[in-house]
């Protein structure tokens, strides 16, 4: 009698691993997502060797201050912590063509040298598809290798015969390994390839970039796997409508997190783009008077730079009026009307109220709380802000305006711009040094701003 391979059940849709079959998983409800799986295979750790590891006292352990990669370009360094680390597991996701294989292949083409050789493995073009970006983009590096394979074993192999010190992998959803039986893009050929390329990444002591494709949702397909697994998180935002895309760290273990990149799309490729708050305000200084529009200084990981806040409010014929928000909180916006019809006076229930971010910036911060308010009363009364004027601050429920972090830092950018007036709550401003050449209205309470900050 022939002994049946032992199997079990993996979930596409949650991952939930199950010892029989279900027509429909018991955790998410899907139904026809489980995929059958054999327990039994052959093993898999090519290229690697493992020996017994001990235990090492943490003050005799060496490479804590390694030294990092610098890719030349100073935006994404900067995001990492400082440069790339080597033997570090990177993952880049984002919507379909909006610029990470680009941003990889020049970052591939800055890191290579005599000294750093790069592979690129592209498993969604060939290489003469790659040969013509590299042509588009100007990469030209002799140092930079490009290979089209999906094979994780196969791709071993390469790697130790070149012996890079860069592998960027275009795109993880298309490698596979042969000791599964699943199709490449699941779940099972997700995880297992890219824990081994993190093992293979600390034993070579090698760093790989992961492109990752994202659902319809928007998070990394896989789901939430690779997270998990990886060293560096990036997410590529923005639409394809705006020629700027920025690049943010959801996590990151060499580095801070809620750090931020700018890079501008043109026909050559992605540039950086190091003063931002031009970027958003250039088009301030036309209809500089017009109501319903508010600057605020926002902080993004350790940068600050200034967003331009366009309210639109409208007498509405509809029973229930309308709240439309892009790059805001709806729920913000929904607090902060409350917070204006109960301690301000204004009535908001026949009005239509349209609140946006030029540019199509996310921000989420509540420093822009007073900015957001000032924005909607200014567009209300029909009366512009003051001119050349920022506004800071927290709305709390009662009314009450209260300070907000790194003040100092949003001030500076603000002057920068040549901003000087700036309101802000009742706050130590002896802690705000070096900061000549504006002028500071201090407010305490919602009512007092809009008395003050509306012409």
């Amino acid at each position: 009698m022939i002994k049946k391979a032992k199997t079990r059940f993996i979930c596409q849709g949650c991952g939930h691993t199950f010892s029989k079959w279900f027509g429909r998983c018991p955790e998410c409800g899907e139904w026809d997502s489980l995929y059958e799986e054999k327990l039994e295979k052959k093993a898999f750790y090519p290229g690697l060797s493992f020996s017994q590891a001990k235990p090492k006292l943490l003050k005799e352990i060496e490479g804590a201050n390694q030294k990092r990669y610098s890719s030349g370009i100073k935006e994404f360094d900067r995001i990492l912590g400082g440069g790339v680390v080597p033997g570090s597991l990177v993952l880049i996701g984002g919507e379909p063509g909006i610029g990470k294989s680009t941003l990889l292949l020049e970052v591939g083409s800055q890191l290579s040298g005599p000294e750093r050789v790069v592979l690129y493995i592209s498993g969604e073009e060939s290489i003469e598809q790659s040969k013509l970006r590299a042509s588009r983009l100007g990469v030209n590096s002799a140092y930079l290798y490009i290979s089209c394979e999906t094979n994780l074993e196969e791709i071993v192999r390469q790697i130790n015969d070149l012996e890079p010190k860069i592998v960027i992998i275009d795109s993880i959803q298309t490698i596979y390994r042969e000791d599964y039986s699943s199709a490449p893009g699941s779940v099972a050929q997700i995880r297992e390839s890219t824990a081994y390329l993190m093992k293979l990444a600390k034993y070579k002591k090698i760093t790989i970039f992961l492109i990752g494709h994202v659902t319809k949702e928007g998070a990394i397909a896989g789901p939430r796997i690779l997270e998990h697994v990886v060293d560096t998180v990036l997410y590529f935002e923005s639409g394809r409508d705006y020629q700027y895309r920025i690049l943010r760290v959801v996590k990151n273990r060499f580095g801070p997190t809620s750090e931020i990149g700018i890079f501008n799309m043109e026909e050559d490729g992605l540039k950086e783009i190091t003063d931002s708050s031009k970027l958003f305000l250039e088009d301030l200084s036309l209809d500089r008077d017009a109501p319903g529009r508010a600057v605020v200084p926002t902080i993004e990981g350790s940068r600050s730079f200034l967003v331009e806040i366009q309210a639109l409010v409208t007498s509405s014929n509809l029973a229930i009026p309308r709240r439309v928000t892009q790059g805001i909180d709806y729920n913000r916006l929904c607090l902060l009307l409350a917070v204006l019809e109960k301690r301000a006076s204004l009535r908001f229930f026949n009005q239509d109220v349209y609140l946006n971010i030029a540019g199509g910036m996310k921000v989420n911060e509540p420093a822009c709380d007073l900015a957001i308010v000032l924005a909607i009363v200014s567009s209300f009364k029909n009366k512009p802000f003051l001119k050349e004027t920022i506004a800071l601050g927290e709305i709390g429920l009662t009314g009450e305006i209260r300070p907000v972090g790194f003040m100092e830092k949003r001030i500076k950018e603000a002057i920068k711009l040549g901003f000087t007036r700036c309101l802000v709550p009742h706050y130590d401003l002896r802690r705000v040094k070096n900061l000549p050449g504006i002028e500071f209205i201090k407010v305490g309470r919602v009512e007092e701003a809009l008395e003050k900050g509306i012409m």
